[in-house]
């Protein structure tokens, strides 16, 4: 494998919404730069990124693939994501890898969910981004239209760097060979458009430009990067992925104006935890220190655990000495690849802008950081705002004794994928996957399957209501046992107060003159956390409460930690019951999007399911989103409904919102039913 430099490198994240054309302008893109033979195509299972066979079976990404390419003396990592909302945590986990995101919007859908969060996820991880238009020669399809949607939605600062022409057969230069004519517009109007725009952000250049009335496009090249790291430059390209129009122009983008590593933002590292923590600069140095963020990992039954990471600093070769993170302990490099799709290919070094793998290293984990010193210790990239996995299902293994297996397959699962949560409830022995949509939760039950020879039986889950109280209350009990050796005693005062909705507990002590000794206090507070964990009212968790123990009483030879502990569980108990304790539900935010014919319907169905509208926004012409809230319980085989509304065509998104009190018949019920289980439990 050839051996580049880093100024030499571009790093390009294709993003977008689902059947944008992803993964087909992958395949364009390698075979363009000779990098495959022959083109593979998603319909018959060939491509080089799906490879997976659920992928091949589904004709869809579910996991971002990993490829290379090299175009006019440059190497070019491209990482192909999927578009789907339920997979949206693989392409955000890929941001962290690339300077440049190219968000790839189809002519014939238009501005969709995904393309909407990808241009708003990679402008705050200060990304540089470039537009790609694909399927510019499909039937039915108004380029110019789009074109102003694109500039009303994302803004005037997104420019055509390239238009089609010839029905979209190919596509004309608007940039460094302005000549020519396009399908819609001026070639030499937008050229003139994005050297305007291009010359804002540097002075000199733009009082030369109002002179002369004209530069040099080699004079535009620092001017048009920083532009593009501001944001103050979009520039929209327009391909053909299928006939392969546009694709040339796109590789000599990528190689020209693209920003190599040294030239993009840097990556987002702190130093430090919490308040201490303090920007870190990395530095594209060759000669420095390792400093590798693992942005992707992959559990193979037959490689084994495999980090997949981006150099920012340093050099990593084989035999090389690596740190995870804040471990003590380093592993030695065995193998270092580099990826094209499944294959593995070893290579001898990997630099900064270089996208490499290790394997069969237990210690490393999604997000971590891999470093050769300890100069490098506590550093971490800023944490991504993953979506909230909302949807879940209760599962448990069809054959008796597979308990183990299902949670080793599991802990498997959710190390590759940071929006998939297990959750194990012990007093219901209740097993819990959530993930982003039912889709995504029906392909790990299928991964699961195929891959892991492990089947489960599913239900829904409990909602996660909670308990809290609503007024101050006091609390008290005196624990005293006597039996024929020595006794137990404990004698615990305490107040409780509501706090502030998503404060969580607070506990204070405030005793006076040691009438309980400080070493008693953590067995009072782990009392009080036993009733925290499964509330009086409905057996749920409590949250939003201060306990404050204020008094009690101890006997120098009885006192023991267990007295107080129970003392402090049933003084809290005590004071709950007088607080007016209430069941809080979860209610979550929704987007639907629609047509504009449904809506009708989709708000009735909302109000019918105790939900709010709180607005809507217009998209492509006949599409609406509906944006409202709605109880997490309410929403059970939503998108089976959805669908029966739609035809098909609606789809939407949830995200936690906050906590709110439960209606009476919901308290009533859950109160019933918790009362029915303690009985069976007391017999």
């Amino acid at each position: 494998m050839a051996q580049y430099e880093t100024d030499a490198i571009r790093t390009v994240a294709l993003v977008g919404h689902g059947a944008s054309g992803k993964t087909t302008l992958t395949e364009a893109l390698l075979h363009q730069s000779g990098a495959i033979a022959s083109r593979g195509s998603v319909e018959r299972g060939s491509s080089v990124s799906d490879f997976d066979s659920l992928e091949k079976n589904h004709h869809h990404s579910l996991r971002t693939s990993i490829v290379h390419l090299d175009h006019a003396d440059t190497r070019v990592h491209l990482l192909d994501t999927p578009g789907f909302p339920d997979f949206i945590g693989q392409a955000m986990g890929a941001l962290d890898a690339v300077e440049t995101a190219a968000i790839v919007v189809s002519a014939q859908s238009g501005i969709e969910l995904v393309t909407r969060q990808m241009m708003e996820w990679t402008a705050h991880r200060r990304l540089c981004r470039v537009l790609v238009v694909n399927k510019i020669d499909a039937e039915n399809v108004n380029l110019p239209a789009l074109l102003d949607d694109i500039r009303t939605t994302f803004g005037r600062e997104c420019l055509p760097i390239n238009l089609p022409a010839e029905g979209g057969q190919r596509v004309v230069d608007c940039f460094f060979n302005p000549a020519g004519d396009s399908d819609f517009s001026s070639v030499a109007d937008a050229h003139r458009e994005i050297v305007d725009q291009v010359v804002e952000v540097d002075e000199e250049l733009m009082s030369l430009y109002l002179k002369k009335g004209e530069v040099e496009p080699e004079q535009l090249h620092a001017p048009f990067e920083k532009a593009l790291r501001e944001g103050h430059l979009v520039p929209v390209c327009f391909v053909s992925a299928r006939t392969g129009a546009g694709v040339p122009e796109l590789l000599d983008i990528f190689q020209r104006l693209l920003p190599n590593p040294a030239e993009g933002n840097p990556p987002l590292f702190v130093k430090g935890e919490g308040e201490n923590a303090v920007a870190f600069r990395s530095e594209p140095d060759a000669s420095k220190h390792v400093l590798a963020h693992v942005f992707k990992v992959v559990v193979d039954p037959f490689v084994g655990k495999l980090g997949i990471f981006r150099v920012h600093q340093g050099t990593i070769t084989k035999d090389t000495q690596l740190f995870v993170g804040d471990g003590r302990k380093p592993f030695k490099v065995g193998h270092l690849l580099s990826l094209q799709g499944k294959d593995h290919v070893e290579v001898e070094r990997c630099i900064p802008g270089d996208i490499g793998a290790v394997a069969k290293v237990d210690e490393v984990e999604f997000d971590c950081v891999l470093h050769d010193s300890h100069d490098e210790d506590h550093i971490h990239m800023e944490p991504l705002e993953f979506p909230m996995p909302m949807h879940g299902l209760a599962i448990e293994p069809t054959r008796r004794g597979d308990e183990q297996r299902l949670s080793e397959v599991l802990s498997k699962l959710a190390a590759e994928d940071p929006t998939l949560k297990v959750e194990h409830d012990a007093t219901l022995n209740e097993t819990v996957i959530r993930g982003l949509g039912e889709l995504h939760l029906r392909g790990v039950l299928e991964r699961m399957s195929q891959q892991y020879k492990v089947d489960v039986v599913t239900r829904p889950p409990r909602v996660p209501y909670r308990e809290t109280i609503t007024a101050p209350a006091e609390g008290h009990h005196r624990h005293k046992k006597q039996t024929g050796g020595a006794g137990q005693f404990g004698e615990v005062f305490l107040r409780v107060e509501p706090l502030p909705r998503g404060t969580g507990f607070e506990f204070v002590d405030e005793v006076k003159g040691g009438v309980i000794p400080g070493q008693f206090i953590p067995a009072v507070r782990k009392g009080v956390e036993q009733v925290l964990s499964g509330g009086p009212l409905a057996g749920c968790p409590m949250h939003d409460v201060r306990v404050t123990v204020y008094d009690g009483k101890h006997h120098p030879v009885d006192s023991k930690e267990v007295a107080f502990m129970a003392a402090g569980r049933k003084a809290f108990l005590d004071a709950v019951g007088k607080a007016r304790p209430i069941l809080l539900e979860p209610v979550v935010s929704i987007e639907i999007t629609c047509p504009e014919a449904n809506m009708g319907d989709i708000t009735a169905d909302l109000a019918a399911r105790r939900g709010q509208v709180t607005g809507t926004r217009g998209l492509q012409p006949g599409n609406i989103a509906v944006l409202g809230s709605v109880p997490l319980g309410e929403i059970e085989g939503y998108s089976s409904r959805l669908k029966a509304i739609t035809g098909g065509h609606g789809s939407y998104t949830i995200a936690m919102s906050h906590y709110d009190v439960a209606p009476p018949p919901v308290q009533q019920q859950m109160v019933a039913e918790h009362g029915r289980h303690r009985v069976e439990d007391d017999d």
